[in-house]
């Protein structure tokens, strides 16, 4: 028989055995609720038009289509004509007319035969393509000499008229075809042995080696140009950096499935010369972001990883982002299975959308008038978010998703505080990862680069495609006029070719801006 003091410690083992189990069973419930959000779900940081768009791939004609309307009646339709929106988003197009008129025969009255006069013109509008097209273009250059000298002379002078070189020395490549298939690969992600296919099925055999070659030649032709814009970078005040894998196949000594990262670093929202810089690395150590942002002091926007902590050593403040804080509270609002608003994840959650409703107001406003209503509003949200924490925290296991959120602010509460010093610091890192996310579409399709010279043509030409687009500048005529001002000048002023230069040509610009 067991006695009374062995029953109880038994008892006592088994009740902390079953708090054990229940603890775990409720971060397995939250981590089942959270994968589900994941994969099912809509994310807090999307609208719901990009969750249709990612989801209705195969039936996008049909969930697009609008449900069947009355025809307008002639008031509807004389309104509309009134407010002249009709083809206003199409007015910068070139346009071809294309009269229809009646034979001369046809000319005369059915009625009594008198002559006919045009009463009025109904136009209707069509948008058509021209689709791609390949041509050889063939630079003949005559050569002239004297045939006086060539009977009396001893030296017959020789003269070749002026053509321009190649852009790649015994290459095909044109500056309008490398811009092409630059603009296929790194805007609309289509892998070389796509473009291949495609220039196959244009009656032109080309191997993705030969196009993989001009890719990684013609990057080099653009690194006087990134030099500059990366010393522009390192002289503004305030940047933001993040980073993401990369398969990098034949790096020496390591193997094939190591991971590689790219880094990305851009400035802020407070110049009007935006830039946008990628640099392949073959890790993830922060000394990286120490190396690449040298000479570099102000503030950094970054997202919380603590490898960015060397660069905080070398004269630069960093900044927090609010929006992991408040997806991490999103997170744990999921994994709680509940919608309450009064619930501690709520409370995390609706603390952070007021500051971004502060961010929301100060928009439009100059950064002292910025920082001026952060001082008003933004601190006291902040205060008070933090004496929530401090109290919430007594009572939540830290494995948790609640947990995990208020171990993540409070490790990163001095850099979530920095936007507090200056109008100029933003409340997230969101600008860095929104540029980050046009090179992981193009991963997704390409997944990997062959060799480290690959990658760091993919990073140059990453970095030129962003910065112009930035600067709403059309790509891939810039691409276009940057190759060819280099194929025709010797000795080239690069400053000239900046995205924001006054040399730019109207065609390179966006006609639709930030399309």
């Amino acid at each position: 028989m067991k006695t009374q003091a062995q029953l109880e410690a038994e008892n006592a083992q088994l009740k902390a055995r079953v708090q054990e189990l229940e603890v775990l069973n409720k971060w397995y419930e939250e981590q089942l609720r959270l994968n589900r959000q994941k994969q099912f779900g809509s994310s807090s940081e999307k609208s719901q038009r990009d969750d249709l768009a990612q989801l209705n791939l195969f039936n996008e004609a049909e969930a697009e289509r609008q449900p069947f309307m009355a025809e307008p009646d002639t008031q509807t339709i004389s309104n509309q004509r009134q407010k002249g929106k009709r083809g206003e988003s199409i007015k910068h197009l070139p346009v071809e007319v294309i009269e229809y008129t009646l034979p001369e025969t046809d000319q005369a009255c059915p009625q009594c035969g008198q002559e006919l006069h045009v009463m009025s013109k109904e136009v209707r509008k069509e948008l058509t393509i021209i689709p791609a097209k390949v041509k050889v273009i063939e630079h003949v250059s005559y050569v002239y000499s004297c045939r006086n000298c060539e009977k009396t002379n001893i030296e017959t002078p020789v003269i070749t008229a002026a053509a321009p070189k190649a852009l790649l020395p015994k290459s095909l490549v044109s500056a309008e075809f490398l811009a092409y298939i630059m603009s296929q690969k790194f805007i609309n992600a289509m892998p070389l042995y796509r473009q291949e296919q495609e220039f196959k099925r244009l009656g032109v055999v080309l191997s993705r080696q030969n196009l993989s070659n001009w890719v990684i030649k013609g990057a080099g032709l653009l690194d006087p140009l990134l030099a500059i814009l990366k010393q522009e970078l390192l002289a503004r005040p305030v940047l933001h950096a993040d980073e993401t894998t990369l398969e990098v196949l034949c790096e020496p000594g390591r193997p094939a499935q190591a991971d590689s990262y790219m880094w990305v670093y851009r400035t802020s929202g407070d110049t009007n010369r935006p830039i946008v810089l990628y640099d392949y690395r073959e890790g993830r150590s922060g000394q990286f972001a120490k190396d690449y942002l040298a000479g570099f002091t102000g503030y950094l926007h970054t997202d919380g990883w603590n490898g960015y902590h060397k660069v905080e050593d070398a004269g630069v403040t960093l900044c927090g982002c609010w929006a992991h804080a408040r997806r991490k509270f999103k997170e744990a609002l999921v994994g709680a299975g509940t919608k309450q608003a009064d619930s501690p994840e709520g409370i995390g959650f609706a603390y952070c959308n007021q500051l971004f409703a502060v961010e929301k107001k100060a928009e439009q406003m100059t950064p002292e008038d910025r920082h001026e209503l952060r001082q008003k509003e933004s601190k006291l949200i902040v205060e008070a978010f933090y004496r929530w924490v401090e109290a919430c925290w007594a009572n939540t296991l830290p494995q948790s998703l609640l947990g995990k959120a208020l171990t993540y602010v409070q490790n990163q509460q001095k850099y979530l505080l920095a936007f507090l010093a200056d109008g100029r610091i933003e409340l997230s890192n969101n600008r860095a990862e929104r540029s980050i996310k046009p090179f992981v579409i193009g991963r997704k399709n390409w997944l990997f680069c062959n060799t480290p010279g690959g990658a760091k043509s993919s990073a140059a030409i990453y970095s030129l495609i962003q910065t112009a687009m930035e600067n709403s500048l059309n790509p891939q005529a810039y691409l276009e006029y940057v190759f060819k001002q280099i194929q025709q000048q010797n000795d080239i002023d690069v400053g000239k070719l900046l995205p924001w230069a006054k040399e730019i040509p109207e065609s390179c610009k966006m006609l639709i801006n930030g399309s």
